[in-house]
C-alpha cells in the first residue's frame, strides 16, 4: 500500500515538522520550509500535525496510487490533475488504486506540500522523518525523491472531505497582505550582536530593498542589496537559530532556514520570525523584500494571533 513516484519534480523530499534535540551531535532540524502550508495539508486530511508529507520546489511531481487513500496539495499555485482531470488545491480528494496524480509547475510561490490521509509511513531517523540531504538522514535513505521510489501509506477508503476556503488561503503573489511597496516584509527580532553594526548600517539594512538570488536553497536564502558590513568578523562559532540573518564579509545578508548548519561564526544582525521564514521560502529568485524591526512583545503577539487564527479558521465540509 503506497504511492509510487513516477517523476520526482524539483527537489522533492519527505518532511515532518523536524528533528529536535539533536544539535549536540551536529544534526540540524530539517522540516517544512513553509510550516503554515504543511500544517494546513495535514489538518485538511484530519492528520496529526507531524504526519509525514512531501515538500517540493516549483512542482513537476507525478505519483501513481497503489491503494485507496485521500490526498491534499497546498502551497504554491500550480495545476493539480488526477487522471487528467483538474482538481482544486487546499482540498481533500479521494484516491483509488491506479490513479495518476500530476502537479504542474508553480506560477506563484515556490514550495508545495502533498499530504495523504494518515501521512506517509516513513521510519524515523533520530526521531524524525525529515529529509536533510546534506546529512543523509530522514526520508528515503536520506535522499531527495527519485523515480520509482515507493512511499508507504495506510489504506483508507472513507474519510470526511474538507477544504480551506479561498479567502483563508495564503497569497504568494504581489498582493500578499504581508507586503510593503510590492515587497515581502520580513519582521526581524534584533539579536545580541545587533550592536556590532553601527547606526548608519542598521538604518541602511532596515530601509533597503533586497532581492532573492538563485544561490538560495533549504539551508538559507542569499540576498542582494545594500551592503551591511560588520567590522567584527573574527568570532567564535556558536549555535544558530531558524531565521538568523548572518552577514559575511561582503555585507550581503543570508537568512538561514530549516537545513542550516548547527553552528557558525558570522555576525548576525538578528533573526526573522519563523512565521515570516515561511513567506520567504515561497519567494522565487528575483523577488524583492524589506526587513522590519520588531521587539520581543510584538513577536509574541504576532505568533499568538497567527496560531489563534489557524486554530479557529473553519474548514468547508465537502460531499464525495
Amino acid at each position: 500500500m503506497s504511492y509510487k513516484v513516477l517523476q520526482p519534480g524539483l527537489l522533492s523530499s519527505i518532511q515532518d515538522l523536524g528533528r529536535f534535540g539533536q544539535h549536540d551531535i551536529g544534526l540540524t532540524t530539517g522540516g517544512p520550509l513553509d510550516n503554515e502550508a504543511f500544517l494546513w495539508a495535514n489538518r485538511i486530511l484530519h492528520n496529526v500535525p507531524n504526519a509525514s508529507a512531501i515538500e517540493l520546489s516549483f512542482g513537476g511531481l507525478q505519483l501513481l496510487a497503489q491503494t485507496s487513500s485521500y490526498l491534499c496539495v497546498t502551497g504554491a499555485q500550480l495545476d493539480l490533475t488526477i487522471n487528467g482531470v483538474e482538481k482544486a488545491l487546499w482540498t481533500s480528494h479521494k484516491i483509488l488504486p491506479d490513479d495518476e496524480i500530476k502537479l504542474g509547475y508553480s506560477s506563484h510561490g515556490c514550495r508545495s506540500y502533498v499530504s495523504v490521509a494518515g501521512g506517509f509511513n516513513i521510519n524515523p531517523s533520530f526521531g524524525s522523518s525529515a529529509t536533510v540531504v546534506r546529512e543523509k538522514v530522514g526520508g528515503i535513505a536520506g535522499a531527495k525523491l527519485a523515480a520509482n521510489d515507493c512511499l508507504p501509506c495506510s489504506r483508507i477508503t472513507q474519510l470526511p472531505r474538507q477544504a480551506l476556503a479561498p479567502e483563508h488561503r495564503p497569497l504568494y503573489a504581489q498582493k500578499n497582505t504581508n507586503r510593503r511597496d510590492g515587497n515581502t516584509v520580513l519582521r526581524l527580532l534584533p539579536g545580541y550582536q545587533h550592536h556590532l553594526f553601527d547606526a548608519a548600517t542598521r538604518a541602511r539594512f532596515f530601509h533597503g530593498q533586497y532581492t532573492v538570488t538563485d544561490r538560495s536553497d533549504r539551508m538559507g536564502m542569499r540576498l542582494e542589496g545594500p551592503a551591511v558590513p560588520c567590522p567584527s568578523q573574527n568570532m567564535l562559532s556558536e549555535g544558530i537559530c531558524l531565521g538568523a540573518v548572518q552577514v559575511p564579509a561582503d555585507g550581503q545578508p543570508i537568512v538561514l532556514l530549516k537545513d542550516r548548519q548547527t553552528i557558525g561564526g558570522y555576525p548576525k544582525i538578528g533573526a526573522v520570525l519563523a512565521r515570516d521564514t515561511a513567506s520567504l521560502a515561497q519567494l522565487r529568485p528575483g523577488d524583492t523584500l524589506h526587513f522590519e524591526e520588531v521587539d520581543l512583545y510584538q513577536a509574541h503577539t504576532i505568533n499568538t494571533l497567527a496560531q489563534l487564527k489557524f486554530n479557529h479558521t473553519p474548514l468547508l465540509h465537502l460531499k464525495d
